[in-house]
């Protein structure tokens, strides 16, 4: 069998094992409650590899080794290290919370999670529409999977771009929520064998010495904080921001509704163990970021560099081309696995979250959250058509604000127990997404990470003080 052969035998095969799992998961599906969020019948391994695949998507899998590449050890810290603890941190203090209020009121979004712990239509309409932010990533996705493509076939990026989402929005279309879960779960178990496989197979340029190695490339590539980089030169830049923010995005519709999958309180251990383990493995990708740099590479455009390591380490022998095509096909999947599950928590927030509170029952709402999938698509591709030179520090101007915005109103429900005043909660949300974009894009802070975290330090202490304020008003809600 040639390689070029192969190469189209195995991405039909995939596309159509893509398909097939749609179909199960549409056979599954008659509401938008199930479109949205399933019928609480999955397994809790299957939900965290779900989640572990969503989290990781394009942005490990292909954006965030070129800002290894370019900054060294600092950005690896920034994204494998901190990032991680983020991570692991926010599902241990959100996840029993969380599921317990969404479960007591069958919540199918944060917005409408944000309604019933608060009671305010005004304020889960504003989180509607700030969630939009989301479509930042979408872009980013977009992108990623279009470059992979190009390294894979004979076409142009735009063309690319067009048969990524096409390819998406069918399945996902079919399927809802249960062709999500159940192509992330294949996808997942795909990009940890591809994840494994190129760790070990580029360690070699460390040459025994990994330490050696980044030193031979200069002090600052190989100090957790790089002088020369303007994006992580300190302990803040590199440590707390990789934290701060990275347990907030934990907020963001696609991942943290996850928790809504699960069948009850039994099942949030496996759940938060699974996508720990998982989702830890996944980190080792940013490793291609020290490989390609010490491989000599020399490559201009960032977002590129896991492009063009894949083509120069198996793009010149017979069988490193097999194995190449099983890579692209893999990290394509990496990239559908969480632009699928971005578009069905978009599609649903819109319909729930928009235009039911503001239209009523007019419409049906499994109909109207497949038209909305498809809005969403074609906004994504405006946008992607000709994108910034950054991709990565695009989507996280949005997605950070995003996240800046959600943490105390999420935060503070599932944690204080007693009545919350509107004015705490929609102060922090408006202070936390107000500064990181004045930090941003007025004052000049070039890691968006760095100014998402002044907003939300800023954001919990206004929401702080405004607890001590209201102390006396002991209410306990009920639901938290």
């Amino acid at each position: 069998m040639s390689a070029e052969f192969f190469k189209y035998a195995l991405t039909f095969g995939y596309a159509l094992l893509v398909y097939w799992l749609s179909f199960i998961g549409m056979r599954r599906t008659s509401s938008v409650e199930g479109f949205s969020i399933g019928n609480k019948d999955m397994s809790p391994y299957v939900v965290g590899i779900t989640l572990a695949a969503s989290i990781a998507s394009t942005a490990t899998f292909v954006i965030n080794p070129g800002f290894v590449y370019q900054h060294g050890l600092a950005a690896y810290l920034h994204f494998g290290l901190a990032g991680s603890l983020g991570i692991l941190t926010a599902f241990i203090t959100l996840t029993r919370g969380f599921l317990r209020l969404g479960e007591t009121h069958q919540a199918l979004t944060i917005p409408q999670w944000i309604y019933y712990r608060y009671n305010h239509r005004g304020f889960s309409l504003f989180f509607a529409f700030i969630n939009l932010l989301s479509i930042t990533f979408v872009v980013l996705i977009l992108v990623g999977c279009s470059l992979l493509v190009t390294g894979l076939f004979p076409v142009e990026q735009k063309t690319a771009l067009v048969l990524v989402l096409l390819f998406v929005f069918s399945y996902v279309l079919m399927g809802g929520t249960y062709a999500h879960a159940y192509t992330n779960t294949l996808q997942g178990v795909m990009m940890l064998g591809v994840t494994v496989l190129l760790f070990a197979q580029g360690f070699k340029y460390f040459a025994g010495d990994p330490m050696a190695s980044l030193q031979a490339v200069g002090t600052e590539y190989a100090s957790a904080f790089n002088a020369e980089s303007n994006l992580y030169f300190s302990f803040f830049s590199v440590f707390v921001s990789g934290f701060v923010i990275t347990f907030a995005l934990m907020l963001q519709p696609h991942i943290l509704t996850k928790v809504l999958y699960l069948r009850s309180e039994r099942d949030i251990a496996k759940f938060i163990g699974t996508t720990v383990v998982v989702g830890t493995v996944f980190t080792l990708m940013l490793m291609i970021g020290f490989y390609a740099r010490l491989a000599g590479l020399e490559i201009d455009a960032q977002d590129t560099v896991v492009r063009e390591y894949l083509l120069h380490e198996f793009g010149s022998s017979v069988w490193g081309e097999y194995v190449l095509v099983f890579i692209f096909i893999t990290l394509l999947a990496a990239g559908m696995s969480t632009l699928d599950g971005i578009l069905v928590a978009l599609s649903a927030m819109v319909v729930n979250d928009i235009v039911k509170p503001l239209a009523g029952d007019a419409y049906d709402g499994l109909t109207l959250s497949r038209w909305v999938l498809i809005a969403v698509g074609v906004v994504g591709v405006l946008l992607a058509w000709n994108p910034p030179p950054l991709i990565g520090l695009f989507a996280q101007k949005g997605v950070y604000g995003l996240a800046a915005a959600s943490l105390v109103p999420v935060l503070f429900g599932v944690l204080v127990r007693r009545h919350i005043p509107l004015w705490v909660v929609m102060g922090s949300a408006a202070i936390g997404l107000g500064l990181h974009l004045f930090f941003n894009l007025a004052m000049g802070v070039a890691n968006p990470a760095i100014s998402a975290t002044y907003g939300i330090f800023a954001s919990l202490a206004f929401g702080t003080l405004g607890l001590w304020l209201t102390r006396g008003q002991a209410q306990v809600h009920g639901a938290a």
